[in-house]
C-alpha cells in the first residue's frame, strides 16, 4: 500500500515530533537524499503557488527525484475526464502526486482509485505541509514545544484547522481570535479538546495576544474568495497584528506568516520588516519540512 501524507495524523504523535527533528537535522547538513532516484513526481496544482511550488520542486530534486508540473488549463484533470480516470492512468507513469486543490474530497478520490502516494501541498480543509514547516521554525527556538504558547489571529481558514489538528500531536498552547461567523472547522475543534489538546478561543485578538511566544496572521481572504475581500476587510479591520498587539504578547515574542502577506490588512509593514519577524526562516523551512515528509513517504522504497 502507498503511504501517504494527507494531514498531520498520517504520521502519528511520535512520528511527527521525529519528522520535525529530521527536517532539522536535514537543514543543519544540507542533505541531499537518494530516496527518490530515478522516480517522478507530479506537481498537480488547481491552485496557484510560490513556495509551494519551488519548495516542493526543489525537495523532490535535492532526494534524487524529477518533477512535472500539472494544471487544469494544461490537462484534462477533472475536468473533461473524470478525477478517478486520471488516478489510475497517472499511477502508472509516476511514483508521487503532489496536490495543491480545493475539495479535500479530490484527494480522497485520488487515494482511492490511484496506486501511488498522494501529498497534500493544500486544500481548502488544511495545509499541513506548511504547519510543519512552521513547526520546524518554532522548534529551532523553542525545543520544548511545552513551553510554547502560539496566537492565530484571524480567519478560521484552512491554516487555522491545521494548527488545531497540529495541537493534537505536539504540547504547545494554541490560542485563536477568530471574528463570530469566521470559525475553524468545529467538529474538528472538538475531537482536538477530546484528545487533550490546550486550545482556547476569543472573538478579542488582544486576548489571544496576551502572553503569546508566536503570534500567525494568514489573508483575510484566501484564494477563491476575492470577492468577499471588501466584507472580509470590515469584519477582521481590528485583527492586524501590529505594535500594539505586539506589545501585549511575551518578551522576545516572534511573527509568523504563512506568505504572501497583504502589508496593512492583517500585519502592519512594520511587523513583517522588524525584529520579531520569522517568516523568511518560516518560508525557506518549508524546503527541509517537505523533504522530510517525501523522505517518510519514500522510508520504505530504500
Amino acid at each position: 500500500m502507498p503511504r501517504h501524507f494527507i494531514q498531520i495524523g498520517d504520521l502519528g504523535k511520535d512520528g511527527a515530533m521525529e519528522l520535525i527533528r529530521r527536517a532539522k537535522t536535514m537543514k543543519e547538513s544540507g542533505f541531499r537524499g537518494h530516496c527518490m532516484d530515478g522516480k517522478v513526481a507530479a506537481l498537480i496544482f488547481e491552485k496557484a503557488s510560490t513556495r509551494t511550488r519551488v519548495s516542493f520542486d526543489v525537495a523532490v530534486r535535492q532526494l534524487g527525484g524529477t518533477t512535472i508540473f500539472m494544471t487544469p488549463a494544461e490537462s484534462q484533470l477533472g475536468r473533461s475526464e473524470p478525477l478517478r480516470d486520471a488516478a489510475r492512468v497517472l499511477s502508472r507513469y509516476l511514483d508521487c502526486m503532489i496536490v495543491r486543490t480545493f475539495g479535500q474530497e479530490k484527494l480522497d478520490e485520488l487515494m482511492e482509485y490511484g496506486s501511488i502516494p498522494v501529498v497534500n501541498a493544500l486544500t481548502d480543509q488544511g495545509h499541513p505541509c506548511q504547519v510543519m514547516a512552521d513547526l520546524l521554525t518554532i522548534y529551532e527556538r523553542t525545543p520544548d514545544f511545552s513551553q510554547v504558547r502560539v496566537a492565530w489571529i484571524g480567519d478560521g481558514n484552512n491554516m487555522a484547522n491545521s494548527w488545531i489538528e497540529a495541537s493534537m500531536y505536539f504540547p504547545f498552547e494554541l490560542s485563536l481570535a477568530v471574528a463570530p461567523g469566521y470559525e475553524p472547522d468545529m467538529d474538528l475543534m472538538a475531537r482536538a479538546k477530546a484528545a487533550g489538546a490546550k486550545i482556547t478561543t476569543s472573538p478579542d485578538p488582544r486576548e489571544a495576544a496576551k502572553g503569546a511566544h508566536y503570534l500567525y496572521a494568514d489573508v483575510w481572504a484566501s484564494m477563491g474568495q476575492e470577492q468577499e475581500q471588501a466584507e472580509r476587510e470590515k469584519v477582521f479591520k481590528n485583527f492586524c497584528i501590529n505594535r500594539e498587539l505586539m506589545s501585549l504578547a511575551a518578551p522576545d515574542a516572534k511573527f509568523m506568516h504563512c506568505l504572501p502577506a497583504h502589508r496593512g490588512e492583517e500585519v502592519t509593514d512594520e511587523i513583517m520588516e522588524g525584529e520579531a519577524s520569522i517568516i523568511w526562516d518560516e518560508a525557506e523551512n518549508r524546503l527541509h519540512a517537505q523533504k522530510a515528509i517525501l523522505e517518510w513517504v519514500f522510508s520504505d522504497a530504500e
